[in-house]
């Protein structure tokens, strides 16, 4: 297979995942582990949490929201609880995926679920962080993030959106996402989508796609 192009998400993929500070917070709250993810699982397309993806709400009008959904199932957290969790910590390794990548030719896409909260993409909360957020997102041909485009993985209109603005056919294109719900349509297109729970497995689905046996990209 010849691939032309490659697409990140960012959260849980360049960065690590929001998932895991959720479960600090659980834990620090005596709460169920992965209380939050259920939360959000619950009307998936209609809930705080996808309205806040599409910029349908404001961040006062989600931690609002988000806290009468947490009662009603049981538990005690606001919508700004989660917000401060969801800049994750920047992995290295696949940012030189990202510097390699562009080295060898390929285009690069990145497709987001975010909100607008904190400085940049990322959502981050500090200048220092927010430009080196920035500096990676510069990286990439083309960026859609759910809360400006206001559609969200994993409505299949956002990945046509990509493979329109990067003019590549979906058979031309790997998919890297943490989460298996937003590979699925990938997939469904004719993309090449790796499901990522790690960086070194990310790195190694990756080089097995693009047909790569050495260690890639070296290490310094």
């Amino acid at each position: 297979m010849s691939f032309s192009a490659v697409i990140f998400d960012f959260g849980g993929v360049i960065t690590s995942s929001p998932f895991e500070a959720f479960n600090r917070l659980e834990a620090q709250r005596g709460l169920p582990r992965d209380c939050v993810r259920r939360i959000n699982a619950a009307d998936p397309d209609t809930n705080a949490w996808a309205r806040f993806e599409r910029a349908e709400i404001d961040a006062a009008a989600f931690d609002i929201a988000f806290a009468a959904e947490a009662q009603a199932l049981g538990f005690e957290i606001s919508g700004s609880d989660v917000i401060g969790c969801l800049a994750g910590d920047v992995r290295p390794r696949m940012v030189a995926a990202l510097d390699a990548l562009k080295a060898d030719g390929f285009t690069l896409g990145c497709i987001t679920n975010n909100v607008r909260a904190g400085r940049g993409s990322a959502m981050v909360f500090d200048d220092a962080r927010a430009a080196e957020i920035a500096a990676i997102m510069a990286r990439f041909d083309h960026v859609i993030e759910s809360s400006k485009a206001g559609v969200r993985k994993p409505d299949p209109r956002i990945y046509a959106m990509m493979c329109e603005a990067l003019d590549v056919a979906p058979e031309a294109c790997i998919y890297l996402d943490d989460l298996g719900v937003n590979c699925k349509p990938a997939a469904a297109m004719g993309m090449a989508a790796i499901k990522v729970t790690g960086e070194a497995q990310a790195l190694a689905d990756l080089r097995a796609l693009l047909g790569v046996r050495d260690e890639w990209p070296a290490k310094d």
